[in-house]
């Protein structure tokens, strides 16, 4: 955010200075004052206080369900896992949060591409981090935060061995993105594609 400031300040500064006050000056501090604005509302982290509770994961993003689908996880389970595929857009708050209580088992950051959050391949092909987490010996869950077109940054708060409670900050990812979370095919879904959902407050699966 001091950057974009810096950035607008570069800009605004030699204009006033050498064009003066004119309709030219008035447009571009007008256009920056927008953008600034808009990067505001996009880096908001909203508080909020979820309910404790080790028999539902909640949501670890705001935005939309766009796939539930039973597949092989193969980075750290390489076995059968459901997979929900959460959608922010450039509107959502990109903000993302922990959706279980645990210990970190796994952490890694993978350099990527950028295709479209939307697509499925971009899961496994675009910049991610994913992080596992177990809550008891039999139940541990996966959640991917996977870069989108516009975004050229994932960040992970979590590290491999703490121990982590529901409704912390999991990170955040700059300029739209996705969410996947892997459950057990035990677990039960409690959304359906289309679904919107808020992080740290929407239900999205149980035990």
């Amino acid at each position: 955010m001091l950057g974009a400031i810096i950035i607008g300040l570069a800009i605004l500064i030699p204009v006033w200075l050498f064009v003066g006050a004119t309709w030219f000056s008035f447009a571009v501090t007008g256009l920056i004052i927008l953008c600034f604005l808009f990067l505001l509302r996009f880096f908001r982290y909203p508080l909020r206080e979820a309910k404790q509770n080790p028999e539902l994961i909640y949501s670890p993003a705001d935005g939309k369900i766009i796939e539930i689908i039973e597949e092989t996880e193969t980075e750290y389970f390489k076995d059968k896992r459901v997979r929900i595929s959460i959608f922010m857009s450039a509107f959502n708050v990109h903000a993302n949060w922990l959706p279980v209580s645990g210990h970190v088992e796994y952490c890694k950051y993978h350099p990527g591409r950028n295709l479209l959050a939307a697509h499925p391949k971009s899961s496994y092909l675009n910049e991610r981090t994913s992080v596992a987490i177990q809550i008891e010996k039999d139940r541990e869950i996966l959640v991917r935060q996977v870069a989108g077109i516009m975004a050229r940054r994932v960040v992970t708060y979590p590290k491999t061995g703490q121990m982590v409670k529901q409704g912390g900050e999991l990170g955040f990812i700059k300029f739209g993105s996705r969410l996947d979370i892997f459950i057990p095919p035990k677990a039960r879904t409690l959304v359906k594609i289309g679904d919107k959902v808020q992080g740290s407050l929407s239900e999205i699966a149980t035990w």
